[in-house]
């Protein structure tokens, strides 16, 4: 697959590039090209990184940061099995849990949330960072809502992190969760509190709660665009109508 003679390699994480350290240089400077395009493409174009994912994976199979990257691009396109079976394999090289969330998530993708719920109570959870754990909490309050357990879901996502008033980069989406759980179950008032909340913390536009928000206030937002192309053509068509009247009015000598 091509790749833009803007991207040198030199982008990724040195974590990484000291992993492709144990490849010949010429080949660690293809894999690197192609896991930054992974890297750039995976948000607006999934379909496009999990190609260059195969192209990397094709190159570097037994790099861990290969497979944690193949991964990724197949989890971003919902190709639940593919993805868990290469975090399994990136888990595997490395020893550590990093992974562990996205793990159980891709088995709530392959319709096992009861597997995500036996992982969420798995000893290596406590071995997570706090963001690690916020997530598996994510990930165990979507797996009850996966089984149809509302009020279990909400309780899943009570807790201290949820309680805090400091902003951390997991704030934004575990009160977003918290919200649609609530909307879900009837609990309308509370919902509207925590999408405000979301919202609040949310800095960098990674939910939608504004809209949620605004939703359930009755705001309908109108496309500005959209209207001005509308009065411009309404302004068109009363200046066509009154062009029309002058052609039908008769001329002074016509009058008698």
């Amino acid at each position: 697959m091509p790749i833009p003679e803007d991207v040198t390699g030199d982008e990724i994480d040195k974590d990484v590039r000291q992993e492709l350290q144990s490849l010949p240089k010429t080949l660690a400077e293809d894999v690197a090209k192609n896991l930054v395009m992974v890297a750039r493409l995976i948000d607006e174009d999934p379909e496009g990184a999990y190609g260059y994912s195969k192209v990397a994976l094709r190159l570097a199979s037994r790099v861990a940061a290969v497979r944690e990257a193949a991964g990724f691009a197949a989890y971003a396109n919902q190709k639940y099995g593919e993805a868990l079976a290469e975090f399994r394999a990136a888990r595997r090289m490395t020893g550590t849990v990093d992974l562990w969330p996205v793990m159980a998530d891709c088995e709530r993708g392959l319709g096992r949330p009861e597997k995500a719920l036996d992982m969420a109570g798995a000893p290596e959870v406590h071995k997570l960072d706090k963001a690690g754990q916020v997530e598996m909490r994510l990930v165990a309050a979507g797996a009850r809502r996966d089984m149809g357990q509302l009020d279990a879901a909400i309780v899943t996502l009570q807790s201290p992190e949820l309680a805090s008033n400091s902003v951390q980069p997991w704030t934004a989406r575990l009160r977003y969760a918290y919200a649609d759980a609530l909307l879900a179950a009837g609990r309308e008032r509370e919902a509207r509190e925590w999408f405000a909340k979301a919202v609040e913390a949310d800095r960098d536009g990674s939910t939608d709660a504004s809209d949620r928000l605004a939703e359930l206030d009755g705001v309908e937002f109108v496309d500005a665009l959209s209207e001005d192309v509308d009065d411009a053509e309404d302004t068109e068509d009363s200046a066509d109508a009154a062009g029309e009247s002058a052609d039908a009015a008769p001329e002074d000598g016509d009058k008698d």
